[in-house]
């Protein structure tokens, strides 16, 4: 099942991009549709979806400012206008698809083939990753000295010391490493909590999961910890004693 959201400032133009997908699609779900792309932003932010058919002219908030507030995305974007200037743009944008109005029924069935084969691609990565760790494990017959995160088609191998926290946003996450880089991932801070459950890690706060070995001070009356790359992160009261044992 792909599901999706509908982000369109004209009604009636998204009662007719509804009306095409109830009647020609199967196995395709319209979670909302939003005439205020805001309120979109808003529900991206603790909701996953495939794919959102997003229009480009809006007032306010045009198709393009919207996209920018999630310069790593973990869904697909459909651009829907009557407007043909800017495929170029879209391109750029990484948008999976670029539908004209009024849409074409041939082409709405196309461009959800495509959202499926990607999201079948991504699957099978995904159980690629997990295969590769179950190898390392048992041929090393210890826990791995490497984790695998998947992000932005590959694979990356990270050993859990170059990490010194990871930070969450909703349904994505920040990895911030040692050499002041940063990952961003598609998943909740729950996934990398669970990755690292074997080593020195812990979930100071809803928000942060810490690297303990990167712990350089601890402020025990503003209960915040600074770590080695001299950020300081706060640490939650109903945890603060968990983690005075861990440390």
């Amino acid at each position: 099942m792909i599901t999706l959201i509908i982000v369109d400032d004209e009604p009636d133009a998204i009662k007719s991009l509804r009306w095409e997908i109830e009647n020609f699609l199967d196995d395709v779900k319209i979670l909302e549709t939003f005439t205020n792309p805001g309120d979109a932003a808003v529900f991206l932010k603790k909701n996953q979806v495939d794919c959102v058919f997003l229009d480009i002219e809006m007032p306010e908030i045009d198709g393009f400012q919207f996209l920018a507030r999630f310069p790593d995305r973990n869904f697909d974007v459909v651009i829907t206008t009557a407007y043909d200037q800017y495929a170029i743009k879209a391109i750029k944008e990484r948008a999976l698809d670029y539908l004209l109005k009024p849409i074409d029924a041939d082409d709405l069935k196309a461009c959800i083939d495509r959202i499926e084969k990607k999201r079948n691609s991504n699957s099978l990565l995904s159980s690629l990753e997990k295969s590769l760790e179950k190898l390392v494990a048992a041929n090393g017959k210890f826990t791995p000295q490497k984790i695998s995160i998947s992000n932005d088609g590959k694979i990356t191998f990270l050993n859990p010391d170059e990490i010194i926290y990871c930070e969450s946003d909703g349904n994505y996450c920040t990895i911030f490493l040692e050499n002041q880089s940063r990952i961003v991932i598609t998943q909740k801070l729950k996934f990398m909590e669970e990755k690292l459950a074997n080593f020195h890690f812990f979930r100071i706060h809803n928000s942060y999961l810490i690297n303990l070995n990167k712990v350089k001070e601890f402020y025990k009356a503003d209960e915040y910890v600074v770590l080695s790359n001299s950020v300081s992160l706060p640490v939650s009261r109903n945890r603060k004693s968990f983690f005075l044992d861990k440390i």
